[in-house]
């Protein structure tokens, strides 16, 4: 019986290239699936499918009218999953994130470690049944990696992960630090994007202490660009958080050249904010240098910060 394979909504490279990775390596283990998207490719991943000349994803919203069953990558919990996820079986994770709003009613396969990327525990379990890694797998799985440590400058980086873009690079035969600032800096083109795309693009939701919280990241290499933008921001959070019932919306715009990140912060509680990095807000804005992973070191400290 097929299964689909996707990863969370509002796609990033990790999550539609794990999904296609994953897919191929349960085929080959006798599962059928189908790699599927929760949302369009953003500007990296099309650069990447472009690179390695593979199809993008097809993307769904609900997956019960096709499948009863799937299997997860790249996320677990269930905001940023397939609307209908209630009514499917989850079979298998792969995922490298905290475990939050996720059970099942059966037994499943989960497989979760502290990595840099889904990906590279993906390769991992390519290893582990002994299954040959195509080319293009291996650079859409390199790809996933050089996107998540943002080219081994994020601190969610580990050995593991520098040693399979190392290992993953030989066999997509490419120069990986070469072709992974090409390929970030694809990510970086955000003139043509409307503000409503930029505060989508990377966006997850998680629940704090009774809010909801949504966070959204944009990788750039100038960030006078972004915020000559603010006002516009703002005004399509402040819309889009009225719809969708986010109570506190915090943009993330990261320099990728120099490793910081320009917090812009859009509703309540904004003293959950300040409490949580240590810092006053300035018209709604606070500078975080160091800082480029929301899941390392934004979640974790607003977390503690709501729960103080």
């Amino acid at each position: 019986m097929k299964e689909f394979v996707f990863g969370h909504k509002n796609p990033d490279t990790d999550a539609i290239c794990a999904a296609k990775a994953y897919s191929y390596l349960q085929n080959q283990l006798g599962y059928e699936t189908e790699a599927v998207a929760l949302g369009e490719p953003n500007e990296e991943t099309k650069f990447v499918l472009d690179y390695f000349k593979e199809e993008a994803p097809r993307v769904i919203t609900t997956a019960a009218p096709e499948v009863e069953a799937v299997m997860l990558v790249d996320h677990n919990e269930a905001q940023q999953s397939v609307d209908d996820l209630k009514d499917l079986t989850v079979t298998h994770v792969v995922d490298h994130h905290r475990i939050a709003n996720f059970e099942t009613a059966a037994p499943l396969y989960y497989h979760a470690e502290p990595l840099g990327c889904c990906s590279t525990i993906v390769y991992k379990e390519y290893k582990m049944h002994g299954i040959d890694v195509p080319a293009k797998i291996a650079g859409l799985m390199l790809s996933s990696i050089i996107s998540d440590t943002l080219l081994f400058k994020s601190p969610t980086t580990t050995d593991e992960d520098k040693k399979a873009v190392e290992e993953l690079a030989k066999i997509a035969d490419v120069d990986y630090e070469k072709y992974g600032l090409e390929m970030l800096k694809a990510g970086t083109n955000l003139a043509s994007k409307t503000e409503e795309e930029l505060i989508s693009a990377d966006a997850k939701s998680f629940e704090m202490g009774g809010k909801t919280v949504r966070v959204d990241q944009v990788n750039t290499v100038d960030l006078a660009e972004v915020f000559a933008r603010e006002d516009k921001l703002k005004a399509a959070i402040e819309k889009q958080s009225q719809a969708e019932g986010y109570d506190l919306f915090l943009l993330m715009v990261t320099n990728i050249l120099d490793s910081d990140t320009r917090l812009l912060v859009v509703g309540q509680p904004t003293d959950v904010v300040e409490k949580a990095f240590g810092k006053k807000l300035v018209d709604g804005k606070m500078d975080l240098p160091g800082v480029v992973s929301r899941k390392k070191q934004v979640v974790p400290p607003m977390q503690k910060a709501f729960e103080a």
